[in-house]
């Protein structure tokens, strides 16, 4: 199809030329033939937009850097945005700009996304073009493009996923090596792995946004990431990824997006959580990520890969290229998100299973002070472990399933106590296939 009448051209106007933009420009200027023979689409990059264009580009024809973002989509010529800015501002403005005038966009943008996916899906489908953005969740892994259109007739349950290649290598080292979490953060620097400053990563709001726009894809929720509840890993010590070990279980940070309520309500949070070890999601290692998706009719499956890095993730955007030039030269557009006006669970009323440990004086009566809160705020013991700590004796407890708001209330019950001298790790935990965890 190259040079061919048939052949589909796509001129594309590029915003952001970082990390993944970067390795986008080379291919479509040093590859453009290789990508033409394998897609039967013909891409020209017409224009690049960065923040500073005197920065020297290598891979980047200068003659296409521009300082003038906003002059470059409004160009005639451009028949496909790809926006790799990152944030809100301007890259909203400018990827509405681009849908208005009638304009497919392509974008790895999950912040954006996830504070106006819904807004901007709208404004794609009153206009009829394409936003698709397979690059925000996942870098290569195509779960957008799964939970868009492979299960679009599927009634889907649950998502949960590992995101988040930061934290999930640091969870990693801490099980496979003993660390401590500054130890395996530090290590995750070293190998540029994290970043210098990790907030984002390590306290969950990278994740947050990611889950955002997984359950829009799954319920058509319109969840913002800012309103999701969300724990890092920060607090995650040494001692209880080796007592997860112990009984069975690998400490994973997860975005999960679930049906409760028999459908009436979504919930949405992220958390690092106890995944037992035969789960799929346990074997994740490293800085992989991983997506887990239990429908209906079509069961459990789930997609693995890497999940950043610049080339995998200019792969994504790539794929998401050689849909939208097709689609443009069709008059067709991928389908949209599903609908639903879905009633978010208020996070006191989700329910999990826990795992608890505390650090309580050695003496008679502690322990039946202690059951005495848990069956005080109705949350059901399942198991329990002791171990000695010199004066001290640390408690370890397995908790049948528990509304959230009833074990908030049970830890400030314990930490009133007298005897109480930590409260210490807090997870919840992901149940074996089978197992509802109900209590007495």
């Amino acid at each position: 199809m190259v040079g061919g009448a048939d052949a589909v051209r796509a001129r594309v106007a590029l915003l952001g030329c970082g990390n993944v933009g970067g390795v986008l420009a080379s291919l479509l200027t040093e590859r453009a033939g290789e990508i033409a023979e394998r897609t039967g689409v013909e891409f020209e990059l017409i224009g690049v937009a960065v923040a500073d264009p005197t920065r020297p580009r290598p891979g980047v024809p200068a003659h296409l850097v521009t300082g003038d973002a906003k002059g470059l989509v409004a160009r005639d010529d451009v028949d496909v945005v790809v926006e790799l800015i990152g944030g809100l501002d301007p890259a909203r403005t400018l990827v509405e700009s681009s849908l208005r005038a009638g304009r497919p966009v392509v974008t790895g943008n999950k912040a954006l996304l996830a504070e106006a996916g819904a807004e901007l899906a709208a404004l794609a489908a009153e206009h009829g073009v394409d936003l698709l953005y397979e690059a925000a969740v996942g870098g290569a892994i195509p779960a957008i493009r799964t939970l868009r259109e492979s299960l679009a007739g599927e009634r889907v349950l649950r998502v949960m996923g590992i995101v988040n290649g930061t934290t999930n290598f640091i969870l990693t080292t801490m099980a496979e090596e003993g660390v401590a979490y500054d130890d395996a953060l530090a290590e995750a620097q070293r190998l540029g792995l994290a970043e210098r400053d990790p907030t984002a990563d390590v306290e969950g709001h990278d994740a947050a946004a990611k889950a955002a726009i997984l359950a829009g894809l799954a319920f058509g929720s319109g969840v913002q990431g800012s309103e999701i509840p969300c724990e890092g890993i920060t607090s995650v010590r040494a001692v209880d990824v080796a007592y997860a070990d112990r009984l069975g279980y690998v400490v994973k940070l997860l975005a999960v997006a679930e049906q409760v309520d028999g459908g009436a309500a979504v919930s949405v949070r992220v958390h690092p959580a106890m995944v037992p070890r035969e789960h799929p999601l346990a074997s994740v290692r490293g800085s992989f990520n991983a997506v887990f998706v239990e429908g209906e009719r079509c069961g459990e499956l789930m997609l693995y890969g890497r999940g950043a890095g610049g080339v995998p993730t200019a792969s994504a955007v790539l794929g998401d290229l050689v849909d939208a030039a097709r689609n443009l030269r069709s008059g067709a557009h991928a389908p949209p998100p599903r609908r639903g006006a879905v009633r978010l669970q208020p996070p006191d009323d989700v329910r999990s299973a826990f795992y608890l440990s505390l650090d309580v004086v050695d003496r008679p009566g502690v322990l039946a002070a202690v059951a005495t809160v848990f069956g005080d705020h109705g949350v059901s013991i399942k198991a329990m472990e002791q171990v000695g700590l010199r004066d001290e004796a640390r408690l370890v407890f397995l908790t049948h399933t528990a509304r959230e708001g009833d074990v908030r209330a049970t830890l400030d019950g314990l930490r009133r106590l007298p005897s109480v001298d930590r409260v210490g790790g807090v997870l919840r935990v992901v149940l074996p296939e089978g197992e509802d965890g109900a209590g007495d």
